[in-house]
């Protein structure tokens, strides 16, 4: 079976992603100026780090094996469906989480996130490590390429936020923290996240979080990232042309394939790679066929780090390209993928978030968002993740009792029992 135009494109973000060096981020985009440790010089654990001479392509080896398995995990679910994520995205929101779980939550974690092993996966090594990667990519913008990224703690003001998580989010993801009223009016906290995420996303992901999902959150951890890259050399609409396409499930539908070239391309184990890049060299998206019949969802990380070595080597062949223009968007809830990769113990009350806060019990909530649409002229991409941390239950409480309709009055002495007054309340806004 061919490779579907959605798992292409989505395979294609994912090494997107990995091209810019995975998970870190730029000042974040909120309408309030973030109360952070960014005011102040920004200390990881006691040492304060400024040039950090950690590499960021562990971490991005580590995105993109992490990319990988949730896409592959999504598509054996759905394997019918058209499928665009965020492995960057959604490592940042769950690396911010990360820094603040102890124990054998931090190691279930680390584990699904591939997180390099110690000392570079832990610490203040790891803070560093992160930090590069934000580095690499606050350094991606350039002539034809737009590059924004923003990282953020959303914190409920009732809660405690340790002083040393806010430094380590801060330096390891330039994240800041904003106070949102999440315990005491989840839609409004969830409005103003959502117009934060808006205008990050340059308006490409309006919504990211739905009415009524942040009840019992005390803290929203999000990434939001936007891509506009233009090719280095554009694909000419007079080219493109329909053709036919085979679809997962073996039926022939038509889309419209941009014809050009040449590129480089390499083959392994059945499968084709084609090395697209974009303006400036620092970006390439890499299209890749399965084996026909194959029906694959997706490839080891180490094949497909061949295969790059192998399309960006001198000896690569050079060839035309068709390749389908694609408009996607997706929406999931990444919860029950998480937990089958094998971070459920995170959402459940055996979690160990310590280090966020001593008030913190587990994630409640993973949400991603994500648009990609590939032309002629190059790609336009925009993703964004929320991770939602639930306070301890004996924080939470009970819903309110609301009463929102005719209900009755009784004032009455307690020693007697004597009712001094009664009402009935049928409309509160009549006097």
């Amino acid at each position: 079976m061919r490779m579907t135009n959605k798992l292409r494109a989505a395979l294609a973000l994912a090494m997107a992603s990995w091209a810019v060096a995975g998970c870190g981020t730029t000042a974040p985009h909120t309408p309030q100026k973030p109360q952070t440790p960014q005011a102040t010089p920004v200390v990881a654990r006691g040492v304060a780090l400024t040039e950090p001479a950690a590499s960021p392509r562990p971490y991005g080896a580590a995105d993109t094996a992490f990319g990988l398995d949730v896409l592959g995990a999504w598509c054996r679910a759905d394997p019918q469906a058209n499928l665009v994520l965020s492995p960057s995205s959604l490592a940042s929101g769950l690396g911010m989480a990360y820094l603040g779980a102890r124990g054998a939550t931090a190691q279930a974690m680390a584990g699904v996130l591939h997180l390099p092993a110690a000392p570079g996966g832990t610490g203040q090594a790891l803070e560093a490590g992160l930090q590069a990667r934000s580095d690499a990519l606050r350094g991606l913008d350039g002539p034809g390429v737009t590059v924004d990224a923003s990282d953020q703690v959303w914190a409920d003001p009732s809660l405690i936020t340790l002083h040393s998580y806010l430094n380590a989010v801060a330096t390891g993801y330039d994240a800041g923290v904003a106070h949102v009223p999440l315990l005491r009016d989840p839609g409004q906290a969830a409005q103003e996240i959502n117009e934060a995420i808006a205008a990050a996303t340059h308006g490409q992901i309006p919504q990211l979080l739905d009415p009524g999902s942040l009840q019992n959150i005390g803290w929203i951890l999000t990434d939001a990232l936007y891509l506009k890259a233009a090719w280095a050399t554009p694909f000419q609409a007079s080219q493109t042309s329909p053709g036919p396409f085979t679809t997962a499930s073996g039926r022939q539908v038509s889309a419209e394939f941009m014809n050009g070239g040449s590129y480089a391309t390499a083959t392994a184990d059945g499968w084709t790679a084609a090395w697209l890049p974009y303006r400036g060299g620092r970006l390439a998206m890499m299209a890749l066929l399965p084996p026909a019949n194959a029906g694959s969802c997706t490839m080891p990380a180490a094949q497909l780090g061949a295969l790059t070595a192998e399309v960006t080597a001198n000896n690569a062949t050079d060839l035309m390209v068709a390749l389908p223009k694609v408009s996607i968007q997706d929406k999931v809830s990444m919860q029950s993928l998480l937990t089958g990769l094998g971070m459920g113990v995170a959402f459940t009350s055996a979690a160990d978030f310590t280090g966020l806060s001593p008030q913190a019990c587990c994630i409640g909530l993973v949400e991603q968002a994500a648009t990609l649409r590939v032309g002629e002229q190059g790609t336009v991409a925009s993703a964004a993740t929320a991770v939602g941390m639930q306070p301890a239950a004996a924080l939470v409480g009970p819903h309110p009792i609301t009463f929102d309709r005719p209900y009755l009055m009784v004032v009455t002495d307690v020693t007697t029992g004597e009712p001094l007054i009664m009402a009935r309340v049928s409309d509160p806004s009549q006097p």
